[in-house]
């Protein structure tokens, strides 16, 4: 576990880096997913990517052509919305620092330059929804959609994108721990066993049907050695179902809202086991009953084994306004409070 916790964190998009890793790797049961790969789902998934293009004109000679360079991928899902994660549209601006690009180009695979402009973003989450101008739609020959079945661990997917700048490429794995986290985000990843590089972020991880089970996110690099290439097997991958949430909010033009449970959570020794325990605690968990020191043991009869996922629960599982029982230790006894969620 020390090798992977001191590995680098790729963002495969910008290359962003961190010095350590964290993951929560619970019991899962492993059922490999055995449908074939059909070539009609190859098809599918090329036509639908998309490359992101970096901006490399040169505004102090704007009759100079700038290079075609390209800094991540993205995928049409339907009527012209483009899907990416949101650092690979990132830029650094000298008076506002990093900012999120209000229009980008892409690069279809039959080489057609579209531009599209921005829809609505998330950085919880590292995604970002964009829509290609009236005139070019008709360019983006294929949509595909976000699966509906459920991912397992062993599932056979792939991806098309656009590897150190270079594509598009196709690359083929399975899912790994579907239930990982890292620091480069707040919500739960996808871990796959699939080659992925700088340029791939934003991609989409598809299915056997050639539907979205995933937009790629991250690699930890492997090699121990500081390198340009930035590219790993050790792959993650934003859930579909999450990301699927952020899309239909900007699609509908309303801002996306999570639950709030309202306490600040710190590790504890529960005999053997490590739990979590409130560290502090507000609104609406205060007014329940929830104190200072309790050991969160479950809610709505699930588990909650860190903090990572219990916020992952809310993030999946709840909405603002729902009623939840959380059950807790205060000292010897087990007790159970019921929560209306709040919002933000």
């Amino acid at each position: 576990m020390s090798d992977l916790v001191s590995s680098p964190v790729r963002c495969v998009g910008l290359l962003m880096f961190l010095v350590s890793v964290v993951m929560i790797v619970p019991s899962l049961e492993l059922r490999a997913e055995t449908t074939s790969l059909s070539q009609d789902a190859f098809l599918r998934a090329k036509y639908v990517t998309v490359g992101i293009l970096a901006e490399t004109q040169d505004q102090r000679m704007p009759e100079k052509p700038g290079k075609v360079a390209i800094r991540g991928t993205g995928f049409h899902l339907r009527n012209g919305y483009v899907i990416t994660a949101r650092h690979a549209a990132e830029k650094h601006d000298l008076s506002a620092g990093t900012i999120i690009q209000k229009q980008i180009r892409l690069l279809t695979h039959d080489l057609h330059e579209l531009s599209a402009d921005l829809v609505g973003e998330s950085a919880f989450m590292d995604v970002v929804v964009y829509r290609v101008v009236e005139q070019h739609r008709s360019k983006l020959q294929a949509g595909t959609s976000f699966a509906t079945v459920d991912v397992l661990p062993g599932m056979e997917v792939f991806t098309v994108g656009y590897p150190l700048g270079w594509g598009p490429t196709m690359a083929f794995g399975r899912l790994g721990n579907t239930n990982a986290f890292l620091q480069t985000i707040d919500t739960r990843l996808m871990q796959a066993d699939l080659s992925a590089c700088s340029g791939n972020s934003g991609g989409g991880l598809f299915n056997a049907q050639g539907e979205v089970v995933g937009i790629l996110h991250a690699v930890i690099q492997t090699d121990k050695e500081e390198t340009q290439t930035y590219c790993s097997r050790m792959t993650f991958a934003i859930p579909g179902s999450l990301a699927e949430r952020i899309v239909q909010a900007a699609l509908s033009g309303k801002p996306l809202t999570f639950s709030k449970l309202g306490i600040h959570m710190t590790s504890v020794k529960d005999g053997t086991r490590l739990r979590v325990a409130v560290k502090d605690v507000a609104e609406p968990a205060k007014s329940a009953g929830i104190q200072k020191h309790d050991v969160l043991l479950a809610i709505e009869d699930t588990d909650i084994l860190d903090g990572a996922q219990l916020k992952n629960y809310l993030i999946e599982h709840t909405i603002p306004g729902q009623r939840v029982s959380v059950k807790v230790r205060r000292i010897d006894a087990d007790l159970t409070f019921h929560v209306v969620l709040g919002g933000g």
